[in-house]
């Protein structure tokens, strides 16, 4: 039961958070700017001796998106992923990172076509993420989901970035499935596609 509450806090946290998808321009209250360079360079230091988040960070860079704002927990990243699927419909926006401090601080995962599948076998979805305050850095796996209606992400477990600003990127791949009538190509009622993210979202995000 614990775990079911707490799924639905986080799954709430985020369907909040996707109300401020228009939003996701505007400064965070209070929190102090940050420089652009100096997230690319902690990030390409995350990065180091890691060819795959070597080459999210490359294709960030080369996607010439910027953000120079800060958000808070709870607020989507500034820059949305794009994959080879999108949102469903052919390569294109797929989704968004986003912060997660209802019980700890984690980062998340959410868009897509349909719903995130329960099993993950095949795919990697990660973070890569920099203190610009105090140079802490990590890069974590998004692997925590459960099969309920109501849990619309894909999350990290608990991890204590530091106090301060954090600049983050989430890239690899994800399932996704939707429900379709059952058949001998779907015995189990659901339709799966897997996304490789081609260009990571990026957030910076004030803790």
């Amino acid at each position: 039961m614990r775990g079911s509450r707490s799924t639905g806090r986080l799954a709430a946290t985020a369907v909040a958070a996707a109300a401020f998808v228009g939003m996701v321009g505007a400064p965070a209250s209070g929190a102090p700017p940050f420089e652009w360079s100096a997230a690319i360079q902690g990030l390409e230091t995350t990065a180091a001796g890691n060819p795959a988040a070597e080459q999210a960070v490359s294709r960030l860079i080369a996607s010439g998106q910027r953000a120079g704002d800060v958000a808070l927990p709870a607020q989507p990243f500034q820059i949305p992923a794009q994959s080879d699927i999108g949102r469903g419909d052919g390569p294109g926006v797929y989704g968004s990172g986003i912060a997660l401090g209802t019980d700890g601080f984690r980062f998340g995962f959410f868009g897509g076509p349909g719903t995130i599948s329960p099993d993950q076998t095949g795919a990697k979805l990660e973070v890569m993420w920099f203190n610009l305050s105090s140079g802490r850095s990590g890069t974590n796996l998004l692997s925590e989901h459960q099969d309920v209606p109501v849990d619309t992400t894909i999350r990290t477990a608990v991890i204590d970035p530091g106090p301060g600003m954090v600049v983050a990127a989430v890239y690899g791949s994800v399932w996704h499935r939707w429900s379709v009538p059952v058949s001998d190509a779907n015995p189990d009622g659901f339709q799966y596609q897997k996304s490789t993210i081609s260009v990571p979202s990026f957030g910076a995000v004030y803790n």
